[in-house]
Parts: C-alpha cells; sequence; structure tokens
C-alpha cells in the first residue's frame, strides 16, 4: 500500500511539472498585446513610450517577440477618448495603460473586464476611477496623484518668481475631472498666500486667445495653466501669448518650458511610465487590480526658462535655484 501510495505521489507530482512546464513554455510563446490610451501622438509622447517599453523590457515583455502595443491618441480632445477606449476593447487587449484622468475613466467605462493601468491619475478616489488607494476595487490601478500640497506649491513658486503681483489668473480645462478638481486646491493655495486667484475656463486648445482677453480684462498679474497635454503647436500659442502679455506663468508639464514658458514643477512623467510597467508586469502574471494598491510618484521636476526669467526682468531666488532639477534657455 505504501509503494502504492509513493508511485501515485509521484506520479502526481510529475504530471504536475509537466504541466507547469507546458503552461510556462506556453506563456513564453504568447505575444500580449497592450493597448495605450494618451492625449497627444505618440511621436511627440516618444520619450515617455520610450520609458514604458524599457520598463517592460526590463521585465521579460519585448515589442515585436512577446509585445504588441496598441496606441491611440485623442489629439488632446477629452471627448474623443471614450471612442478610442471602445476601439482598443474591441481589439481583445490583455490590458489598457491609460496616461491621465480622463483617459483612464474612458477606458474604465469601455473595458468592462480589461485591466486599467492609469499613469498620473488625478485625485483617483475623488473623480470615481477606483474606490481607495489602499483598495481600489474594480479594474483599474496605477499611479495616483494626490494634488492638494502639489497645487499649492505651484502658486507658491510663482510667487517668489515674480513677487509682488497678486491677482492671479488661472487657467483651468474643465472637461477634464482631474484638472477641474485642481480649481478648488489652486484657489485655497493662492488666497493663503495673500493672492487674488481668478478662474478662467479652457476647455479647448481654440479658447486660448479668448482666455488671455479675459485674463488681461481681469487686470491679472501671473498665470497657473492646468490644461493638460497639447500639441506642441498649441503649447507654443499658449507660452507666446503669456510672453506677449509679459505673464509670468507656470505649468504642470516641462514640455512647456522647453517651448520657452517661464518654469514647470510637476510629475516626472518619463518614470512614471517606467513604473507602469511594474503594473502591467503584475496584472499580466495574474494579479487583480481590485487587489493591487494605487502607488504615488516617487519623482518631481522643476525646470526654469532662463531665457524667458531675463526676458520678463524676473531674477531667481538662490533658494529655488538650488531646487530646480534643470534650467533651460
Amino acid at each position: 500500500m505504501t509503494d502504492r501510495r509513493a508511485f501515485l505521489t509521484a506520479t502526481a507530482l510529475l504530471l504536475s511539472a509537466r504541466l507547469a512546464a507546458a503552461q510556462d513554455k506556453k506563456d513564453a510563446q504568447r505575444t500580449y498585446r497592450i493597448g495605450v490610451l494618451a492625449s497627444i501622438a505618440e511621436p511627440a509622447n516618444q520619450a515617455n513610450m520610450e520609458q514604458l517599453r524599457k520598463g517592460l523590457k526590463d521585465l521579460g515583455y519585448v515589442e515585436g517577440k512577446n509585445l504588441r502595443i496598441e496606441y491611440r491618441t485623442s489629439e488632446a480632445r477629452n471627448d474623443r477618448f471614450p471612442v478610442l477606449a471602445d476601439e482598443l476593447v474591441r481589439l481583445q487587449p490583455d490590458l489598457i495603460v491609460a496616461n491621465g484622468t480622463p483617459a483612464a475613466l474612458a477606458a474604465k467605462s469601455a473595458g468592462g473586464t480589461v485591466p486599467v493601468v492609469a499613469a498620473a491619475a488625478l485625485d483617483p478616489v475623488e473623480t470615481g476611477l477606483v474606490a481607495s488607494l489602499e483598495k481600489p476595487g474594480g479594474m483599474v490601478t496605477g499611479i495616483a496623484v494626490v494634488t492638494q500640497e502639489l497645487e499649492k506649491t505651484r502658486v507658491e513658486l510663482l510667487r517668489a518668481l515674480a513677487p509682488g503681483r497678486k491677482k492671479v489668473a488661472v487657467f483651468v480645462n474643465m472637461t477634464n475631472p482631474g484638472l477641474a478638481a485642481t480649481w478648488p486646491m489652486i484657489a485655497a493655495g493662492a488666497k493663503s498666500l495673500g493672492l487674488e486667484p481668478e478662474l478662467i475656463e479652457v476647455r479647448s486648445a481654440k479658447k486660448i486667445p479668448r482666455a488671455f482677453e479675459a485674463a488681461l480684462a481681469k487686470k491679472a498679474e501671473a498665470l497657473v495653466v492646468r490644461v493638460g497635454a497639447l500639441p506642441q503647436a498649441d503649447q507654443r500659442t499658449l507660452v507666446g501669448l503669456a510672453a506677449k502679455h509679459r505673464l509670468p506663468a507656470i505649468y504642470a508639464q516641462r514640455e512647456y518650458v522647453d517651448v520657452g514658458g517661464l518654469v514647470s514643477y510637476g510629475l516626472s512623467i518619463p518614470d512614471i511610465y517606467y513604473r507602469a510597467a511594474t503594473f502591467v508586469d503584475k496584472i499580466l502574471k495574474g494579479g487583480r487590480p481590485s487587489d493591487l494598491p494605487m502607488e504615488s510618484p516617487s519623482k518631481y521636476e522643476f525646470v526654469v526658462n532662463r531665457r524667458t526669467l531675463r526676458a520678463l526682468d524676473l531674477v531667481i531666488p538662490p533658494d529655488l535655484l538650488l531646487r530646480s532639477n534643470e534650467i533651460v534657455g
């Protein structure tokens, strides 16, 4: 009897090992399909996508070997995300990486059972993207940005760079739930510093010239820009108008500074894309988004354009110079 039991045990272990080996071989031969949903076209998003690919490669996923990426862009139009998310879902991807709150919400609504890794989702609990940061509770997880301190810091930096200016125009794209939620935080932060914030809605790039007209009508002396990612041509339009009207402006994305904007303070988006790969790997290996706690960003960038600083006759205080990650221009 003992010999028979030992034989059956050994046989079961052998079959289990063979099945596991067969599954490993099958997984090794499988090509995973990942959707990417973003605001800007892939060429303009190249630096971030390179980091996503690098993160995936470090974890064993190589495009053209066992990975296929389907990229879709809304071209900075949030109303296009639902259609694009539906399009990706019809391709039956293993998951979708969604950059920003509108993209993540659209992917969540369209996906059903398709997991979503959110990159840089602003206040995801307040916007209804997840139930909680610790236990997302659905098909979405990723990098969560809790914005209150971040928004106040931007206002503090702007005041330090342009002291004595009281009235601050705040450009906000109110069609983006994440950005809309930042306005009360910016307003509270500005008022606590003795500044007078004025909300000016910018619902599309076409509204940028009119937004400056409204800012000037309100006698704005400085500018906080929270309109999200825009194509480079529209970034240049916004930055050019700020320069024309001599309005010191702070942005959330460094791309605005690269095209002549004064200063930016925000997340390191390439780092977030790289870290998104870890969530992708966990989900592809069987992890459930509902059980994967959302994480906070770990890197921030403070970038100043020296040429614009001089053009506005401003001087960067020594303590801010030490805090800056990069001086361009």
